[in-house]
């Protein structure tokens, strides 16, 4: 049964799902769903928040399960690699994983746990590439400039 905590931040609030005391998901808005404050890792999950948009912490330490294919896994690991304030493309990844770009794209896109597993900081050959969150590349430009990779932006 998943548990739900909403978790107000800059780039608007958001959604955090557990199941089995591991987060599956992160959405923007609100939604009705049953919360539950109770949640150790649900609290855990929005002190760390918390804590990164305050400039606080650098990486998250969370129980994390992606739902998905071994090859969205797969792409949701070198994500989760990718250091605060640096990028990778989409065709660096894809190298790595002895596949094509556009799939790695896909799967960056379906990323069900954004801004946890940084799929922000996958860009492509020749410019930002596409952000699922609310706010599209708008808020993947906001999240790489707090994260002091601006540099990149301009």
């Amino acid at each position: 049964m998943s548990q739900f905590l909403q978790v107000p931040s800059p780039v608007g609030v958001l959604t955090l799902e557990a199941e089995q005391e591991r987060i599956v998901a992160l959405r923007w808005g609100e939604a009705e769903l049953a919360y539950d404050d109770r949640s150790a890792v649900l609290q855990e999950g929005a002190a760390q928040l918390e804590a990164y948009f305050k400039g606080q912490l650098s990486a998250f330490d969370l129980p994390l399960h992606v739902k998905g294919s071994d090859f969205q896994k797969a792409v949701c690991a070198q994500m989760s690699a990718i250091p605060l304030g640096e990028t990778r493309t989409y065709g660096e990844i894809a190298k790595e994983l002895g596949q094509a770009a556009q799939p790695v794209g896909n799967a960056c896109g379906a990323n069900p746990i954004p801004i946890l597993i940084p799929c922000h900081r996958v860009l492509g050959a020749n410019g930002l590439g596409g952000f699922s969150g609310a706010g599209g590349v708008e808020t993947k430009v906001t999240l790489l400039r707090h994260e002091g990779a601006a540099g990149l932006l301009i």
